[in-house]
């Protein structure tokens, strides 16, 4: 236990430990240039940890390493859960059935595409093919997060599903703005406000694209945020399907002993009540914004921890894989999420 008798000082002075690293990364995240390219505190922290795991990860006391397990476990389920207070009913509400169904389809197909390609034609292993998967397919570093806990994955795949986010959401970012620009889109504002939403991996990254075009409409940038957190709140029912199907199929498979029990993550359960608490618009903004704030802070010290148990040994054996994987899933988004926005659109 983290906070026995035994363990509580290492425990304490580890999440210590993450925290200062987690505040680095938040200062980094805030200078300008890095703000610039929508880099969140979340893709530096893992960035910091990483280097910290294969460099000092000696130098420090074996002790703290319960604290870094705490940061990345516990702290992580927390955060996931106020992360509902980024989202309202009333903003999915906003975008209409168009959003909700360009959101649904490209986040079950890119899963299952990602999932299926990763094992089947690349041969990665199942965890880091779904982490992969997850956060293309829903909402970039935070869904490969949430979903970690539900495979029990190791730290190492996880950190290659987020460098495959990182990489190919800043392509995006870069590359929608500038076919945009080209006239290679044949979009209203609204319609190109929902590819983008439904398309692109990272919340941040989502908004940079319509402030990256001249004169963008608000109907613009307005449809890109609202459709993309309705990708997110998806988060929670896709956890909790893959929760019901990791435990069917291990019991049809016959891998664990005894009674299989059925894997529900609560915390995404949680996450879809805390949106619908943040809904009621009982608390003040200021207040939700200072919660976001924080929140966004747990999230990063849960990615730093999670860099930390991160070794470079352990990604001996992927080789490309993971790339191609991504290479895949973001020409799916990219090419499939067009014709998809513009036949829901014109059909409903």
């Amino acid at each position: 236990m983290p906070f026995s008798a035994k363990n509580r000082k290492g425990t304490i002075y580890g999440v210590v430990f993450v925290a200062i690293f987690a505040a680095a990364a938040t200062m980094v995240s805030d200078i300008a240039f890095i703000k610039a390219l929508g880099i969140s505190p979340l893709v530096i922290g893992i960035v910091m940890g990483i280097f910290y795991a294969n460099t000092l990860h000696n130098k420090t006391p074996k002790e703290w390493s319960s604290g870094i397990t705490f940061s990345g476990k516990k702290i992580l389920r927390f955060a996931i859960v106020f992360y509902g207070f980024r989202i309202t009913f009333q903003q999915i509400a906003e975008v209409g059935i168009d959003g909700f169904l360009v959101s649904l389809i490209m986040l079950s197909t890119t899963f299952f595409l990602g999932t299926w390609a990763g094992q089947k034609l690349f041969k990665m292993d199942r965890d880091t093919s779904m982490l992969t998967a997850a956060g293309a397919a829903v909402c970039g570093a935070a869904a490969v997060l949430a979903t970690e806990p539900v495979l029990k994955a190791e730290e190492h795949k996880t950190a290659v599903a987020v460098s495959m986010v990182v990489l190919f959401g800043t392509i995006a970012m870069f590359l929608y703005p500038a076919l945009y620009n080209m006239g290679m889109f044949d979009m209203s504002a609204k319609e190109f406000g929902i590819y983008v939403g439904g398309t692109i991996h990272e919340v941040a990254q989502v908004v940079a694209v319509p402030a990256s075009i001249p004169n963008a409409s608000p109907e613009m940038a307005n449809s890109a945020v609202i459709v993309k957190m309705t990708r997110v709140i998806m988060i929670a029912p896709m956890l909790i399907i893959l929760g019901i199907y990791l435990s069917y199929n291990a019991k049809k498979s016959g891998t664990e002993a005894g009674a299989v029990k059925l894997v529900i993550p609560w915390f995404a359960v949680y996450f879809i009540g805390m949106a619908g608490f943040n809904s009621l618009q009982l608390v003040p903004q200021n207040i939700v914004a200072v919660i976001n704030e924080i929140d966004t802070f747990l999230l990063t010290m849960a990615m730093t921890a999670l860099g930390m148990g991160t070794i470079f040994a352990k990604f001996r054996g992927l080789g490309l894989a993971p790339i191609y994987t991504a290479t895949l899933m973001f020409s799916w988004l990219m090419v499939g999420g067009y014709f998809i926005t513009k036949w829901v659109v014109a059909t409903f």
